[in-house]
Parts: C-alpha cells; structure tokens; sequence
C-alpha cells in the first residue's frame, strides 16, 4: 500500500512511496505523531538523482524486515533536500559536528521535538539493522543521555552567531585570493585539490573577470568575437606561474580557469556525445564521472565557459589560444542544447536533474566497450571513435567499459561528426536515466541567466526564448505576493517557502534577461525579489541568513557564508543587488550589496575555494560596477551589434539595460537615453556618471575597455 508519500511533489518521495516503510513528509503532524507514541524520529534525507540514497533505499527501504524495525521503533521522515535545503542545512551541521563528514544519504536519529543525538550517512543493511535495535534500545534504558546529548546539540549549534564585519573585498584581497588558489591548483590535471573533484564553476567565473581586470585587452584592433571552426589544433594545458612571476602575456588566474576548463572538456565528466556535465569526477585526472547531471552545475558552466569564451583570441595569439577559445564557446552552446533538449519541462521550466542509474546500474547509459562501438557504426570507424574517445579493452570504467573522453581534437571533423551523430543516435535507444522533474526557483534563475546571455552572444534566439518561458513560470507559478514557492512540478507550486538563494539567483536570472530582451518587467521583478530580501531575510548586522523572519522555524536559524555545489544564499543575493544598484542608482541596494560581501574579504584568503562567487561579485563591485544602455529598435541589426559588444567586452557584473529610446519602461538607466542621430546608441555609465554616447561597436569596446 502506498504509504504518505503519495500526495508529495517531490519526485524523490514519491520514489519512496511504495515502501514497507511507514514514511511521514516532513511537518508537525509527523513530530506529534512521535510524541503520541512516545518514540524517537528517524529523519533520512537524500534527492533524486543521488546513487548511495537508491542503494540505501534498495537494500533497507524496501527491505521487509528493516522496515518492520523501522516502523516498530520510529517515527520515519523523509526529505528531499533540494525541496527543504533549510532542512537538509541544519541536520548536515548537526552530522558533521557529530561525525566530522557529511553527505547524501543523510541518516539523523532525532527526538520527538526534533533535537539529533546520533548522526551518519549511508549505512549498509546489516549494520542499519543493529543501529535501529541499539537507538531504540538506548531510547528505552537510557533516554536521559540521549536527551541531554540532542539539548547539548541544538544548545550549540541554535546559538546566536554573527560573521565578522568587513568591508566588500579590495583589489588586494582579490589579488590574494588568486595566491591562494595557486596553492591548491593541480598543474598536471586542472582543477583544486585530489579526487573527488568538483567542477569549480563559480571559481572559473571569478577567474576570468579577475584576469580581465589584471591583464587588459589590447584597446585597439577587430570587435568580431566569433573563433575559427569548433574543432582544430590540438590543446594544451599549462601550469600557471607563481604569483611572483606573473607576466603580461599570461596571469595565473587565466591559466588556471583555462586549464580547468580544457581538462573538464576534454574528460569523461562532459558527455562528449549529447553535452552537459556530470556531478563530479570520482578520479583526479577528470576520467571517470558520477554521472548523474545537474541543473545548477550545468547552468553555472554554461556561464563560466560563455564568460570565457566571449572574447576572441588576443591579437598575436597563438593557433592552440585560438582553438581554446574555439572550444570554450562549442561547450557552451553545446551545454544550452542539452539544457532544453533533456532538461525542459512541458511548463517551460527546468528539472532539477538527470539520475545516475539506469537499469539499476550507474553509468550504464553512457559508456561505452568496443565490440558496443563495432555494432554501431562497423569496423573502421568503431576503430576510429575507439581511437578519438579514448575507449579500450580493458576499459577505463566498470566490466570493460568506457567513459568516452575527446583528449585531442580530430583532424577529420566531418568524420568525427558523422560517428558522434551515430553514437548520439544509437545511444537514444538505450534506456534512459530517470529525470526529477521538479522545477527549482534557484537553479531555473541560473538557468535564465546563462541562456539569456547565451543567446544573445551566440545569435540564437531559441535560447533567449527558452530563457523568456522559464521567467514566465516562475514569475506565473512560483511567485504569490511578492513571495517565491522553492519547487513546483507539472505547473503546480510546492509548499516549501523560498530560501535567499531563491531570492538572489531568481532575481540575477531576471536582470541579465532585462538586459538582452529590454523588458522592463524583468527588471521592476527583480527589484522586487530583492526589496522581499532586505525586509525579511536580514541579520541586523548587514548580512543575510538564508531563511525569512517568517519561515518555519528550525532549532537553528542557518546562515552560510560559503559557496558551495551553487552560490551561497549571500553571494547570490550580493551579485544581484550589484548589479540591480548599477541598473537603478539605489544607494539603498548598494549599501545593502557591500554589507553582503563583507565575508567575501575574510574567506579570500583562507577559504577562496568556497567563496567563487562571492570574489566575482567583489570583482564586479570592484570595476563599478559599471552600467551600459543601448538604446534602438528592437531588431535592427545595429542595436543587436551593441548589446553583443557590451556582453563581450564589458567587465563582469556590469548592468545591461535596452531599450527603443522612446520609452525608458520606469528603468533608470534608460531614462533620457536617445538615439543619437537616429541610430541606435550606447551609454557607458558608473554611478550614472556617464561618458560621450557612441554609435559604433569599435567606439563601445574602446570605452568598455579603457
């Protein structure tokens, strides 16, 4: 019999509804219901997409005789935790306080008025089994310790607690960043630290605006910004220098992000097939992924590589700078395609993820053995993709299996396009991972900025269009009284309230959308996340906790400066107010943008790991921020020139606004911006100190660039 998951949203609980486990969705009722029957709460957290959640749900949750004990001794809530991230928040400081890691799934033995005393993760059946007998036990012999233990959790962790005051981060403090980030760097592979690794999307962004700042483009020469063909010369991959030795001709920031960047391209973690990224990869050298695809992942990416891929090549750069910047913009575009191909609700929105499995196994969706790749596509160009994707007898993944990976471009493209289509096409036969098609405020304002910048600098409308019907839903289904909905599915709103890292990646999604369709409405929403954000989510001391004064409350109140999988709350919530006081003067947002990226200044140094989008919006708050306008009928090939040239060449963070020049749509920046002569214009503008209007692309990149 279904249990009372049947009714939920969340596609993670309704995979737990069938259980033999008598599941509650979190709420009151569930901790009343404890505290009828007199026994402790088991609180399993986990989502969708996750591997370790399924096979802790395979081996104990559908499991007779675990269940029977659960049932008998506990209360049982599950939680999705991209539905209740507030939820997930304080349970996994609670873990990690107890066991000193973290992770997914998530298993909290907690009281009837939900205080934890014992905390862990993925626990295999037969040691579940004891754990369940020694909880209850202890519940039944010793509670008065189990009792003070959760009083003395939720006593230390439900203190109040403020971040230290700081101002926004200074050139110095970003510079220092960059330092610390060269520690960390691996010179031989890309990317941070050892295995696992994690895509440092929000770094790579910081990185390049860092490097922009540092090492100017030449102000002279051509504006066109579209590289040669998508595949070419062989690419490299170069250690950054110290620091100290820092030249004109190169930064360690540019070579870090490119480096990065290459190595996650080129790897097994990109699908080298449909496009997109996988969640992480579990080896250093980018080989082997954990495949299941996210959203938030592939909508920062997509940025990050847009970002630096905007410009061309400088002048006088080498055929490999080229074919870098080449590649740059094929795996952004190649991101956004699969976004609206395998991501796209019929609502307009976006789902949250891809799983992992698929015919109960991880990855067998994707990867590939030879004797596979000879039944596709014959003989000599199964020996030519084995060659090109890096797939052997041996294997590099599981039972002789490969992970497709593209470590050197083919010289023969048409060849090589002609076997991807195949492989693309054969694959779709196969049985596909399941999607959790909830649609997530945050990630669909990720979403919206990305794609909306995308099409504009890539000249594809589609994806302005698909950026345009995600805003619609969530501006239509997610937003009730100025008020976000975190989740909705199949058009319909969850219950959960919206967090601040709602607030501030919606409201980012809005603007940078404003600026690429000139729709004012997007703009004045914004505005409006943003005023919700300063009444109801500040600490009284210039920052943000991530929840709102009238949420439910938790037994603490989570405030996380640090950015993480996606921007913290506060870093979200920072860019957008830097740019929306760029777009309107308001000294009010800006004031309230510095007091955000106080942590910023403190994390640059000894965690800038965990602050990447924080130091880009520093960057951003850094150069300005600047503003532009253009102003000229919408469809004239002129004023699309223009806003293609301020994407590319402006700082980043800088505010994009547009507009006919005959009606400013109540957007400050536009207000008394004219065409000059009848032709579409530009106006360069910081702190709307503005300079000489200009016509041409050459003058606007001369100005953006001085």
């Amino acid at each position: 019999m279904p249990n009372r998951l049947s009714e939920a949203t969340s596609p993670y609980l309704l995979q737990h509804a069938e259980n033999p486990v008598e599941w509650w969705p979190w709420g009151e009722e569930a901790f009343a219901e404890a505290r009828r029957r007199d026994v402790p709460v088991l609180v399993s957290v986990g989502y969708a997409a996750c591997h370790w959640c399924h096979v802790m749900a395979h081996e104990s949750f559908e499991d007779e005789a675990t269940a029977a004990r659960m049932n008998a001794h506990f209360v049982n809530v599950k939680v999705d935790r991209e539905e209740r991230p507030d939820v997930d928040a304080v349970y996994m400081e609670a873990t990690q306080a107890m066991t000193g890691q973290g992770g997914w799934p998530m298993t909290v033995f907690a009281t009837p008025d939900g205080a934890p005393f014992y905390c862990g993760t993925y626990f295999p059946r037969d040691h579940f089994q004891r754990l369940l007998e020694g909880v209850a036990t202890a519940w039944r012999d010793k509670r008065p310790e189990l009792l003070d233990q959760g009083r003395r959790v939720v006593d230390a962790l439900g203190a109040p607690r403020t971040l230290p005051s700081a101002p926004p981060p200074s050139a110095d403090q970003l510079d220092l960043a960059v330092h610390a980030l060269v520690r960390d760097y691996d010179s031989l592979e890309g990317g941070f630290g050892d295995a696992p690794k994690f895509p440092p999307s929000m770094l790579l962004s910081f990185l390049t605006a860092q490097d922009e700042r540092t090492r100017p483009f030449p102000s002279t020469g051509a504006t066109e910004n579209r590289p040669t063909a998508p595949y070419g010369a062989a690419l490299h991959r170069s250690a950054p220098p110290s620091p100290a030795s820092d030249t004109a001709e190169s930064t360690p920031a540019w070579l870090m992000a490119t480096g990065t960047a290459l190595a996650m391209a080129q790897g097994g973690m990109y699908d080298q097939l449909g496009g997109g990224f996988a969640r992480y990869s579990v080896d250093r050298a980018w080989v082997v992924p954990h495949f299941e695809k996210m959203l938030y992942d592939n909508a920062l990416l997509l940025r990050a590589y847009l970002r630096m891929g905007r410009r061309p090549a400088r002048p006088g750069a080498a055929t490999a700078d080229t074919a870098v910047h080449a590649l740059l913009r094929r795996v952004a575009e190649e991101t956004a395609d699969w976004m609206l191909r395998d991501l796209r609700t019929p609502e307009g929105g976006f789902a949250s993820a891809l799983d992992a499995d698929s015919e109960g196994e991880e990855g067998t969706y994707y990867v590939w053995t030879p004797a596979q790749l000879r039944e596709v596509l014959g003989e000599e160009d199964a020996a030519f993709a084995a060659d090109v994707f890096g797939v052997t007898d041996e294997g590099t993944f599981e039972h002789g299996s490969s992970v497709l990976r593209l470590p050197v471009p083919p010289a023969d493209t048409w060849r090589f396009q002609r076997v991807r289509d195949a492989l693309l096409a054969a694959r779709a036969e196969r049985v596909a991972p399941a999607r959790d098609d909830k649609v997530v405020a945050a990630w669909n304002g990720l979403a919206i900025a990305g794609l909306a910048e995308a099409g504009a600098l890539l000249e594809r409308p589609d994806l302005v269009d698909a950026a345009r019907d995600a805003a619609e839903l969530l501006l239509s289904v997610h937003l009730r009284d100025g008020r976000l909905a975190r989740t909705s599915r199949d058009g319909r709103a969850g219950t959960s309230a919206g967090v601040l890292e709602d607030y501030g990646d919606v409201a980012e999604g809005l603007l940078a959308l404003h600026g690429v369709t000139g729709e004012p409405r997007y703009a004045h929403e914004a505005g409006r996340l943003l005023d919700a954000v300063l009444e109801h989510f500040g600490d009284g001391e210039g920052g943000f906790f991530d929840t709102a004064d009238d949420a439910e409350k938790l037994f603490s109140r989570p405030q996380d400066p640090t950015d993480n999988a996606t921007p913290s709350g506060r870093s979200a919530v920072a860019s957008a107010l830097v740019t929306y006081a760029a777009l309107t003067g308001s000294e009010r947002h800006r004031t309230a943008a510095e007091g955000a990226l106080s942590p910023v200044a403190l994390l640059a140094e000894k965690a800038a790991r965990f602050a990447g989008w924080g130091l880009a919006a520093g960057e951003a708050a850094l150069s300005g921020p600047r503003a532009v306008a253009v102003v000229g009928d919408p469809g004239d090939p002129r004023t699309e020139e223009l806003v293609r040239t301020a994407l590319a060449w402006a700082p980043l963070g800088t505010a994009l606004s547009r507009g006919d020049g005959r009606d400013d749509g109540g957007v400050p920046l536009l207000r008394d911006r004219a065409p000059v002569g009848g032709v579409p214009t530009a106006y360069v503008c910081e702190g709307f100190v503005c300079k000489l209007p200009v016509t041409s692309p050459e003058d606007l990149r001369t100005q953006l660039l001085a």
